[in-house]
C-alpha cells in the first residue's frame, strides 16, 4: 500500500538520508549534534503550519501557541505529577490538538485577514496567561530542570529520540497529505465555493486541518522539552509564529519539504550571525525582501524548476495575498 503512495525511489532516499543522520553524531562535534536537533524540532513545527497554510490556504499567523501549549503541557506533567514520561509525551500533543480545536472552532468562521487576526488576539491571549500565572507555570522565568527518563537526558540520546519522532512525524504528515482528506483539504484552499456547491463541508475540513496541524506543532514542543529540559513563553509568543511563517515561504510553502528546508535556513543563520551581530533580524528581513522579490516559490520551488522541469513540480507563485479565494496551483507532493 505504501509503495502505491511513495514512490520506490524517494523511499529508498528517505531510509538512507535518515541512516546517514542516525550515523553523523559519532563523527560531528556535539555543537553541530545539537544545531541539528534544533533544525528537526523546528522543522516539525513548520510543517505542520504547512498543513494548513500551504494546503489548507489559511494563514494561521500563530500557530507557534501550539507549540508552546504542547512544551508547557508535558513540562508540568512532568515537573508537578509522578506521571511517566511516556504519559506525558502523548498527553501533550492531545491538549495541543485541543487548543487548536477551540481556536480553529472560532477561526473557521472567518476568512482573510480576520481569521488570522482572531488567532493572533486568542494566542496572545493564551501567552499573557502563561506570562503571568508565576504559581503554576513559573511565569517568564519559565520552566527549568525538567526531569526526563535517563535514556533521552544526555544530548546524544536525545538527538536519536528526536530524529526518530520527527521522521515518524513526516511520514504521516506526508500520508495525511496524500488522503483523500488531504486532497479534500487542498481542493477547499483552491475553491472553497466549489467544494460547498458539491457538499464538502468547507468549515469541518479546515477544523480538522487545524487540529491535525495543532497536534504536530505539539509534538514539536514535546521534542523542544527532551533537547532543551526547559519551556519559556516566548514559545507561545507572536514573534516565533511570525519566524515559523518565514521558513514555510523561504522554504516554498506549496511543496512538502519546503518548510524544513525555510527552517534548516534559518536556525543556521540564527546561530552563526547571532555570533557575530545582535542584528541578525535584520539579515532575515533583507533575505525575506529578496525572497519576495525574486524567489515568490521559495528556495525548493526554484531548486524544483530548476533540475527537475516545470511539468514536476507546482508553479511558481506571487508572495502570499489575503485573498484567500484566489486560485492557488495543485500540489505534487511526491515532487518534493
Amino acid at each position: 500500500m505504501l509503495t502505491g503512495i511513495v514512490d520506490g525511489r524517494w523511499l529508498a532516499a528517505a531510509v538512507i538520508v535518515v541512516a546517514a543522520l542516525f550515523v553523523l553524531p559519532s563523527l560531528i562535534p556535539p555543537f553541530y549534534v545539537y544545531m541539528l536537533a534544533l533544525i528537526f524540532v523546528t522543522a516539525l513545527l513548520a510543517m505542520s503550519l504547512n498543513l494548513v497554510l500551504g494546503y489548507g490556504g489559511l494563514y494561521q499567523f500563530h500557530h507557534g501557541v501550539f507549540y508552546g501549549v504542547g512544551a508547557y503541557a508535558v513540562a508540568l506533567i512532568l515537573k508537578k505529577t509522578s506521571l511517566p514520561a511516556g504519559v506525558a509525551f502523548i498527553a501533550a500533543p492531545i491538549v495541543a490538538a485541543i487548543t487548536g480545536l477551540l481556536i480553529g472552532w472560532f477561526c473557521v468562521r472567518l476568512t482573510e485577514l480576520y481569521f488570522g487576526m482572531l488567532q493572533i488576539s486568542l494566542g496572545s491571549l493564551i501567552w499573557a496567561i502563561v506570562f503571568r500565572w508565576y504559581s503554576f507555570t513559573g511565569g517568564d522565568d519559565g520552566i527549568h530542570g525538567i526531569p526526563l527518563p535517563p535514556a533521552i537526558s544526555s544530548l546524544q540520546s536525545s538527538y536519536y529520540f528526536i530524529l526518530s519522532i520527527f521522521a515518524l512525524s513526516v511520514a504521516a504528515l506526508y500520508l495525511i497529505i496524500k488522503s483523500p482528506f488531504g486532497a479534500t483539504l487542498q481542493a477547499t484552499r483552491d475553491n472553497p465555493q466549489r467544494c460547498e456547491a458539491i457538499g464538502v463541508n468547507v468549515r469541518r475540513h479546515q477544523l480538522m486541518g487545524i487540529v491535525i496541524a495543532s497536534f504536530f506543532g505539539g509534538v514539536a514542543g514535546v521534542l523542544f522539552v527532551v533537547l532543551e529540559h526547559s519551556v519559556f513563553p516566548d514559545l507561545l509568543f507572536w514573534v516565533l509564529s511570525l519566524e515559523v511563517f518565514i521558513m514555510c515561504l523561504l522554504g516554498g510553502w506549496f511543496t512538502f519539504l519546503g518548510p524544513a528546508l525555510g527552517a534548516g535556513i534559518i536556525v543556521t543563520l540564527r546561530t552563526f550571525a547571532g555570533i557575530y551581530t545582535e542584528y541578525w533580524t535584520a539579515i532575515m528581513g533583507v533575505l525575506l525582501i529578496l525572497l519576495i522579490f525574486f524567489l515568490p516559490e521559495g528556495v525548493m520551488g526554484f531548486l524544483l524548476s530548476k533540475f527537475k522541469g516545470r511539468s514536476e513540480h507546482v508553479e511558481p507563485v506571487p508572495a502570499p495575498s489575503l485573498d484567500t479565494t484566489a486560485a492557488r496551483p495543485s500540489t505534487d507532493v511526491a515532487s518534493s
